[in-house]
């Protein structure tokens, strides 16, 4: 008869970086009962069902993973795989002012989560109706009941979603068509509320300018969230202060007075208490230099003892590398003449033809794609980086993946463009049958190379569709100056947009990235930075994660630093179909950098595979807020 152990697991002789930002140090931890038994620095071996040989590695607090879309994944894989495998243990969901802990909220021929995700989240339709039929639910309560019987791979922690909100109280296409009653705003209130008591830890709101609905008749509509006037968003986020809960927002960009006006409600001296704000914004914006300058003073005026503040900022740790499916793209939703394509279904390639081919969408098309190239004011705007747009038109940042001539893949749009520009007059430049093919289907360039880059592009659309993929680069093109904002104490790593933006994103693998990063700077700055991926944003929240000493739950990342240091993400980004979409995903594969995952003290990932219990076992939690159980005495008390 074998012998009880003491342990499920022993990991010995790693590197423990704790989480508090103080020395790494060389030790053992034991997991027991899903939770960290002992540390120490010579723990016995024999005491334990399975042992981990950590030496050499780093032993650290799962990473949080603070700006997720998985709301939807998670009914259709708990596993939720593709953050598991590059160590992170803990999400933050329904940001953006969407989520669904309404459930489906199928009412009078409305179907919101497909309305409002398919083009904010670039989703296709059928993953999203997949997703919604099992959304059966209808409140908030009766949601974490639900999240608590799924067989969760991480941590989940869901918010109160504004856009969803609204559609509960008003209904959808009256949620964008008129202003509250008071009435219906108090009820609005009365349901927040509710959701504070039963322990979620926030509530996300959306005023980007190019967040858009997906249905008809909504197709020119933004989604509910922008809708609400600032006296409302005012009235909501009084409640999360009282409860001390957070806001997570994206603000109107456009708009620099009102972007200081609402993220002034964070101000404690201006309200009586601080309010606990993170904000997601691109700041190091290719086509404008100024606002990583700007959201780094607007943080530090509003969490000066001018303003006596709780704001943060999210900064992604890569470079901001968006794929294009044709003219389908996010960033396409900010530019009118780029949206209009953006409006059909993504497999309504009829529809996006008749407009390509219509002479007058093609010149409103071309005075838009040169608009700054020409000289005059815009043209000054955009030599000092200055313009408004997010997507800068440059052809030398736009570089073809797919769908196309074999001698394009991996050039730029400029050289492929200069190439056609000159093959009239010296055909030898032409590469090959294929290219020669594609030249002579494109429409014949205007008269002068000015006038002939839009139509080579609008050519381009016309020809491939969707099925044209390329990529550039919109934001973060400096990474020096994305590891000053990643250390940054007033800017949270993170806005990795996990779970979303299926084809065009691929930012998984955001925490590695940032820990590759503070690896160049040496053992401390990692340190620190494990601290900001961990126990900070985990404070912030307001949720029991981040931390491994005694007591804690065993929730634990341990990463090989020599493997980090070559980690090429680039070359690990990939095209990959996943069934239970039945939809095709970009991915990142760090393999080899992450050796084990725990979660709830369950091996998940191991030596680059999925573990047996990964999936099926429930190992992962549903989080509330730290307070939610004096919350729940205190709301049953009254």
């Amino acid at each position: 008869m074998t012998a009880s152990k003491d342990w499920d697991i022993l990991i010995r002789g790693g590197l423990v970086i704790d989480g508090s930002g103080g020395t790494p140090m060389t030790g053992d931890i034991a997991i027991a009962d899903g939770r960290i038994a002992e540390h120490g620095t010579s723990l016995d071996p024999a005491r334990a069902s399975e042992v981990i040989e950590a030496q050499g590695q780093w032993v650290m607090p799962g990473l949080l993973d603070i700006h997720t879309h998985y709301d939807l994944e998670v009914e259709l894989d708990a596993g939720l795989p593709e953050s598991v495998r590059h160590g992170t243990t803990t999400v933050l969901m329904s940001n953006c002012s969407l989520g669904i802990c309404f459930g489906n909220q199928r009412r009078n021929g409305e179907d919101p989560i497909v309305d409002c995700f398919a083009r904010v989240e670039n989703m296709p339709k059928h993953v999203l109706r997949k997703a919604a039929d099992l959304a059966t639910w209808s409140t908030t309560a009766e949601y974490l009941d639900h999240l608590d019987t799924l067989k969760l791979g991480v941590n989940v922690i869901p918010m109160v979603p504004h856009s969803m909100l609204r559609a509960e109280v008003m209904g959808l296409r009256t949620s964008v068509s008129r202003d509250p009653s008071e009435e219906e705003l108090q009820r609005m209130e009365s349901l927040l509320e509710t959701a504070m008591a039963e322990g979620y830890v926030g509530f996300s709101t959306d005023a980007l300018p190019f967040h858009f609905l997906a249905e008809d008749p909504n197709r020119k509509t933004k989604i509910p969230s922008q809708f609400g006037s600032y006296r409302e968003l005012k009235r909501l986020t009084a409640i999360l202060r009282r409860w001390g809960r957070m806001w997570q927002a994206t603000p109107p960009k456009d708009n620099p007075a009102e972007v200081f006006r609402n993220f002034l409600l964070t101000s404690g001296r201006a309200h009586g208490k601080p309010l606990k704000v993170t904000a997601v914004a691109a700041m190091d914006v290719a086509a404008n230099r100024n606002l990583v300058k700007l959201a780094k003073i607007l943080t530090r005026l509003l969490n000066s003892t001018l303003f006596n503040g709780h704001f943060r900022f999210q900064a992604l740790a890569a470079p901001f590398r968006l794929y294009w499916d044709g003219p389908v793209n996010p960033l396409a939703e900010e530019i009118p003449e780029l949206r209009e394509l953006n409006e059909p279904d993504l497999e309504d390639r009829e529809a996006r033809l008749r407009i390509l081919a219509d002479p007058d969408y093609q010149q409103r098309f071309a005075a838009m794609w040169m608009h700054g190239k020409q000289g005059g004011i815009a043209g000054l705007k955009r030599k000092m980086r200055a313009e408004q747009m997010a997507f800068d038109r440059d052809l030398a940042q736009m570089v073809f993946h797919s769908g196309c001539p074999a001698d394009w893949v991996g050039e730029t749009f400029e050289d492929v463009f200069k190439r056609y520009q000159v093959s009239f007059g010296m055909p030898d430049v032409i590469r090959s049958e294929e290219e020669r093919a594609a030249f002579e289907a494109l429409p014949l360039m205007a008269t002068t190379p000015d006038e002939g880059e839009p139509y080579f592009v609008l050519g381009l659309f016309q020809l491939y569709d969707t099925d044209l993929r390329w990529w550039t680069i919109s934001a973060n093109r400096d990474m020096e100056v994305v590891k000053k904002l990643l250390t940054d104490p007033q800017i949270f790593p993170g806005f990795n947009d996990s779970g979303a933006h299926l084809t065009n994103m691929a930012f998984y693998d955001g925490n590695l990235r940032c820990l590759q990063l503070a690896q160049m700077e040496g053992l401390e700055r990692v340190a620190a930075q494990v601290k900001r991926l961990t126990r900070d944003p985990a404070d912030f929240i307001g949720i029991e994660a981040g931390r491994i000493g005694t007591g804690d739950i065993a929730d634990i990342a341990i990463i090989d630093p020599e493997a980090l240091k070559t980690y090429d993400s680039d070359a690990g980004l990939k095209f990959i179909h996943r069934d239970v979409f039945d939809h095709e995903q970009l991915v990142n594969r760090s393999d080899g950098v992450v050796s084990h995952v725990i979660v709830g003290g369950g091996v998940v990932w191991r030596n680059g595979a999925f573990t047996a219990a990964h999936g099926k076992t429930k190992l992962g939690r549903a989080l509330r807020h730290r307070d939610a159980g004096a919350a729940a005495l205190k709301t049953a008390a009254e």
